[in-house]
């Protein structure tokens, strides 16, 4: 599949190269930057606009191959003839879509009172894949925030743990990702994550454990080094893992 871009689009020259498909474009703007593009990374920086419209035709392009490759006929049967067009859709616009678009709009305020008590937020639900097999990681998220200069509405920490999370990961590295986003977004002088999940490269495959959850923690700034903040964190969280009988 080959692409020509419209003239506003072009960035440098070798975006001009019409024989290289959408994907080879972004993928050496992205290596020309110096910049890494792994599973986890957000690349919306260098899509331009249009363009994830025409990546996604070449994704479907490569899912009906493999789909071929895996011997089903996609032409004549009727449960198969558009699954490559489902998943090319849902992959850039729903479960990988903190990839290929920028991060929610957040709005800070100052910290005008001086609020220093810390708070939580959760369980908020997180879906994610495992990079290793691409199959669903899904979960319960609590962040606790003991507030520095500013702070962010409560819907906020939701919408951006959904951006984070909405990529190819693992678990370990997805929370400290989180960590960095909400550190920037608020500056807190206390930060706590913690995320419990289920994954189905054990539930669905492998060694085939139903029951089995992860659950991992970053604690930074002042949760870190006041051992009864970090404390009144984790009790907090219980509480609300009770009250909702996770």
């Amino acid at each position: 599949m080959t692409s020509t871009l419209p003239n506003e689009n072009i960035r440098n020259f070798d975006d001009q190269i019409t024989n290289k498909l959408i994907s080879e474009i972004i993928r050496d703007r992205i290596k020309n930057s110096g910049k890494r593009f792994s599973a986890n990374d957000n690349i919306a920086d260098f899509i331009n606009q249009g363009e994830l419209e025409i990546l996604e035709k070449e994704v479907a392009s490569r899912i009906k191959d493999l789909l071929r490759s895996l011997v089903i006929d996609v032409e004549n049967d009727h449960n198969t003839t558009e699954t490559a067009e489902r998943v090319s859709k849902m992959y850039l616009h729903e479960v990988f879509k903190g990839r290929y678009n920028q991060q929610p709009k957040v709005t800070s305020f100052p910290n005008d009172k001086n609020l220093d008590e810390i708070y939580t937020v959760g369980p908020i639900s997180v879906r994610s894949a495992c990079s290793h097999h691409l199959v669903p990681i899904l979960g319960e998220c609590w962040i606790g925030i003991k507030p520095g200069n500013k702070v962010i509405g409560l819907s906020k920490f939701a919408r951006v743990a959904d951006w984070v999370f909405s990529r190819p990961h693992i678990q370990e590295e997805a929370v400290m990702i989180l960590a960095d986003e909400i550190e920037k977004l608020c500056e807190p002088k206390g930060l706590g994550i913690i995320v419990k999940a289920q994954h189905y490269c054990m539930k669905w495959r492998g060694v085939k454990e139903p029951n089995t959850s992860m659950i991992n923690s970053v604690v930074r700034g002042d949760f870190r080094h006041d051992l009864s903040l970090k404390q009144e964190f984790f009790e907090l969280v219980k509480q609300q893992s009770a009250t909702n009988n996770y």
